[in-house]
C-alpha cells in the first residue's frame, strides 16, 4: 500500500511511518513541523505543509496514487483546548474537513482517524466499550466526536470508508530506541516521570490520593505506541479488503495507577522519582479503562507490549539516548 500519513513527524505518526516502511509499504508524510520533528522520519519522504492548505492537498493527491490516508495532525492538549477552543475547532475539525473534501475530489476513499477516549467524557461505566455514550466534556474531546460524526455522513454520501480508533493513553517508544515521545510542552505522565528520573525535572505532581482506587491515585489504561500503530495497519488492511466504516477502542484493557507508574519507573530506571503532592484536578475520573474486545475479535489485534514495565523500559531507553 501507499499511505499518506498526515502529521507523520509527530510522536505516533513517526512510529506509524516507521512501521509502514518496515512492513514493505510506501509512506508519504505531510506535516507542517509545528510540533513534529524531521529527524523522527528517518529519511521517509516528507511534504512540508498543512492540511489547511487545500491547494497543497490537491497537488499531493493528484501527484501521488495513495491507497489511503492516516490522520495524526490534531492538537492534543486538553487544557489548552479549554483556554483556546477556536484553535482546536479550526485545526481538529475544520481542517480535517478540508482533508476529507480533498480526498473525495481525488477519489481516495480509505481513512484512518486518530480519535480519543476523550469522546466518552466521564463514562457511565468502566471498562468502556464502544456502546458507551459519547459525552465529551472539553473542546478537544468534542472536536474528535465531531469528526467521527462527519465521517459517518461522508461514508453514506461519498463512500468514504473510515475507521475511528479511540485511543486511551499512548505510551512507550520504538523498542530499538530509534524514535520516541518528544512533546513541547510535555503533558503525558510517563515521559514526565522519566524526566524526573533523569534529573531534568525536580518532581512529578500527583493530583489527589483519595480516589476510590486501590492506592487512591487515578487509574488509566496505557497502550504501547507500537501496538497502537499495529492496530492502524490492521484497520487500513481491513478497508483495503472491502471492510466498512466503524470505530474501535484501543487500550490494554488493564488500568495502571499513577503510583504504579511511578513505582515501575523507579524500578526500571534505578533512580529516585520525587513526588509533589497536589489536590485533585477538576474533571479527573477515578478510573478510565478500555474494553477493546471488539477490535481483538474483529481484526485479530492484540497488544504485544501490554506490560507497563516494557512500556517504561522502552521510553527510558529513548529518554537516555536523547
Amino acid at each position: 500500500m501507499k499511505i499518506l500519513v498526515v502529521g507523520g513527524a509527530g510522536y505516533i505518526g513517526s512510529h506509524m511511518t516507521l512501521m509502514l516502511r518496515e512492513a514493505g509499504h510506501d509512506a508519504l508524510v505531510l506535516d507542517d513541523l509545528s510540533s513534529g520533528r524531521r529527524e523522527a522520519l528517518m529519511g521517509a519522504p516528507l511534504v512540508v505543509g498543512s492540511i489547511a492548505d487545500a491547494g497543497l492537498l490537491d497537488q499531493v493527491l493528484a501527484e501521488e496514487a495513495v491507497d489511503g490516508v492516516m490522520h495524526f495532525a490534531s492538537f492534543i492538549q486538553v487544557g489548552e483546548s479549554v483556554r483556546e477552543p477556536a484553535k482546536y475547532y479550526r485545526n481538529n475539525f475544520v481542517n480535517t474537513l478540508k482533508l476529507l473534501d480533498a480526498m473525495v475530489r481525488h477519489d481516495v476513499r480509505r481513512f484512518i482517524f486518530s480519535s480519543s477516549a476523550a469522546v466518552y467524557g466521564n463514562p457511565e461505566r468502566v471498562p468502556i466499550d464502544e456502546q458507551t455514550a459519547a459525552r465529551p466534556i472539553n473542546p478537544y474531546g468534542r472536536t474528535k466526536w465531531m469528526v467521527e460524526q462527519a465521517l459517518r455522513d461522508y461514508s453514506s454520501a461519498y463512500r468514504m470508508n473510515s475507521v475511528c480508533l479511540r485511543y486511551f493513553n499512548a505510551a512507550g517508544a520504538d523498542p530499538l530506541a530509534r524514535i520516541g515521545e518528544c512533546h513541547e510542552p510535555e503533558s503525558h505522565l510517563i515521559p514526565l516521570v522519566l524526566e524526573v528520573a533523569a534529573g531534568h525535572r525536580p518532581s512529578i505532581q500527583v493530583f489527589g490520593r483519595d480516589y476510590d482506587t486501590p492506592d487512591g491515585t487515578c487509574v488509566r489504561d496505557y497502550i504501547h505506541v507500537v501496538d497502537l500503530c499495529a492496530a492502524h495497519l490492521s484497520a487500513m488492511q481491513m478497508l483495503v479488503d472491502g471492510g466498512e466504516s466503524t470505530a474501535y477502542n484501543l487500550g490494554n484493557g488493564e488500568g495502571f495507577s499513577v503510583q504504579q507508574v511511578i513505582d515501575t519507573a523507579r524500578r526500571v530506571t534505578g533512580c529516585d522519582v520525587r513526588i509533589a503532592e497536589a489536590p485533585r484536578r477538576a474533571g479527573d475520573p477515578p478510573r478510565l479503562v478500555a474494553d477493546s474486545s471488539r477490535i481483538r475479535r474483529e481484526l485479530g489485534w492484540s497488544p504485544r507490549y501490554a506490560d507497563l514495565e516494557a512500556m517504561i523500559a522502552h521510553a527510558w531507553a529513548w529518554e537516555r539516548g536523547n
